[in-house]
């Protein structure tokens, strides 16, 4: 009987997917079988490992090939995306239709997901719809209103708000979660801080169209933004959602918002028009603009990916840095040195943030330490020309 019971455990056990608890009267056995990582994971984490960009594969190639191909591409794709974003608002009478930008630009955006979603094999939605509805609102306010300040202030100053999403980060954390931060990130709120307002008054003394109402929409989606990237990263972990499946939902109900909202206030009609009479101007590169900013995002994702969001945070500013110098080389601006100083302390700003939060794995050296390792190795200096 005990051999008929081991026997017959031993055909339970080899049989997969099975769970099985039975009991005799002589023993209990359990009959557990684990099934494979293929089996288990669902299609679209199948290839966790794999890094595929623009339908390439970086998994492939070496460490610095990899990280040469994804800063190459940050760079490429968003130099051309702001140079396009200020080249549409430098057409004449466009500024007031900066909302209509983003609603073309949500339309873009949404055909692109769905293009890629339709090439991935699990089509299905996992993050319910109540969570993208707030993920759209938050998009619509980002990107709307981050649009809509170019109708008011410099490209430049704008991208140096953009910058300063550390700020809003830290007072939400302070007053909502009741949150202390160290003397480091204090520094780099307070850096970022004086180097906004240095800059603002720079481009306010210097720019004749200078108009507060873009400083007050920029900082709105400054705190927009800085909500938006926690709510997608929990809804995205919780529910194991993918890239494509967020771009497609969130950007699509942000299309319904803005197309509501325009129509409410009647601000549909007159963009139609003045669009229609300048296509290329505005949906020809409205198109290339949404494009570009689509395969930016896709680079940068693989960068943090591959690298760590450290190296990532490093290169993005680097690319900032590069877009504010292009845009006073290709389109006309008054310039002061107050830029260079007011920028070169937010750059500070964001580079105490990115040790604040990396402070285990690089560490600088202190005055205390310098100090000792100067005395020995005078020491030894000393000792050796006595020998």
């Amino acid at each position: 009987r005990e051999k008929q019971t081991e026997d017959n455990n031993s055909t339970e056990c080899s049989e997969p997917g099975a769970m099985d608890l039975k009991f005799t009267s002589s023993r209990k056995y359990i009959s557990i079988s684990v099934p494979s990582k293929s089996q288990a994971m669902s299609p679209h984490i199948k290839s966790v490992d794999d890094v595929v960009v623009l339908g390439m594969n970086l998994s492939k190639f070496s460490k610095p090939t990899q990280f040469f191909i994804c800063v190459s591409g940050v760079f490429m794709f968003y130099l051309i995306y702001g140079y396009l974003q200020e080249l549409i608002f430098s057409v004449e009478g466009f500024k007031p239709f900066g909302w209509y930008l983003t609603l073309v630009q949500f339309g873009f955006y949404s055909i692109f997901g769905l293009i890629e979603l339709q090439l991935i094999q699990d089509k299905r939605r996992r993050i319910p719809g109540k969570t993208y509805m707030i993920i759209a609102f938050l998009t619509v306010g980002t990107m709307g209103l981050s649009n809509t300040s170019l109708g008011y202030l410099n490209y430049p100053t704008q991208v140096i708000f953009k910058c300063c999403k550390l700020i809003p980060v830290m007072i939400g954390g302070v007053f909502i979660q009741g949150k202390r931060y160290n003397i480091v990130d204090v520094s780099a709120a307070l850096c970022m801080s004086l180097g906004l307002i240095w800059f603002t008054l720079a481009d306010s003394t210097v720019a004749p169209n200078f108009n507060l109402t873009g400083v007050v929409l920029i900082s709105l989606a400054l705190c927009a933004d800085a909500v938006i990237g926690n709510v997608q990263e929990k809804a995205m972990k919780l529910h194991n959602g993918s890239n494509s499946e967020m771009v497609l939902y969130s950007y699509s109900i942000g299309f319904v918002y803005i197309l509501f909202g325009l129509t409410c206030t009647s601000g549909l009609s007159p963009a139609v028009t003045f669009c229609s009479k300048h296509p290329v101007q505005t949906y020809g590169y409205a198109f290339l603009f949404s494009l570009t900013g689509y395969f930016g995002i896709s680079f940068v994702l693989a960068l943090i990916k591959i690298f760590g969001a450290l190296l990532a945070v490093t290169v993005t500013t680097g690319r900032k840095a590069m877009t504010i110098v292009l845009s006073f080389l290709f389109f006309a601006k008054p310039f002061t040195l107050q830029y260079v100083w007011s920028g070169l302390l937010v750059v500070l700003g964001i580079f105490l943030n990115v040790y604040s939060k990396n402070m285990d794995k690089f560490k600088l050296p202190s005055l205390l330490g310098l100090w000792k390792k100067s005395v020995e190795e005078r020491k030894s200096r000393t000792l050796s020309q006595t020998v």
